[in-house]
């Protein structure tokens, strides 16, 4: 079965930390880039940072420095650890499988919220 299940979302309190994860199925794991993306209230979905098959990692100018994204092979999943949460960084926080703006499978998502 294709998939992938996020989870670790939650309410934190502005300056604060969470680690999201993103558990994939195998066929999924061992052949795509893996993304997270995040989709605020009224607002599109976009791109926040990306881990290739290799390990070679991205991330939007907004949350570079205190995001980071890593995978564990051995587990199939990806996670994002997030520090230095912000109020604009509450969003649902989606994994999705694919490159170059070209998702083949997405999550459903998780909620992040970021208020005191």
């Amino acid at each position: 079965q294709v998939q992938l299940v996020e989870s670790g979302g939650g309410l934190v309190q502005p300056g604060g930390s969470l680690r999201l994860s993103c558990a994939a199925s195998e066929s999924i794991f061992s052949v795509y880039t893996l993304n997270w993306y995040r989709q605020a209230p009224g607002k599109q979905r976009n791109l926040v940072a990306t881990v290739t098959r290799s390990g070679t990692t991205s991330y939007a100018d907004s949350v570079k420095g205190r995001f980071t994204i890593s995978r564990d092979n051995a587990k199939n999943t990806v996670y994002l650890q997030m520090i230095s949460l912000k109020p604009e960084d509450t969003a649902i926080y989606y994994c999705g499988a694919g490159a170059w703006g070209k998702i083949d499978y997405w999550g459903q998502g998780t909620q992040v919220t970021v208020s005191s």
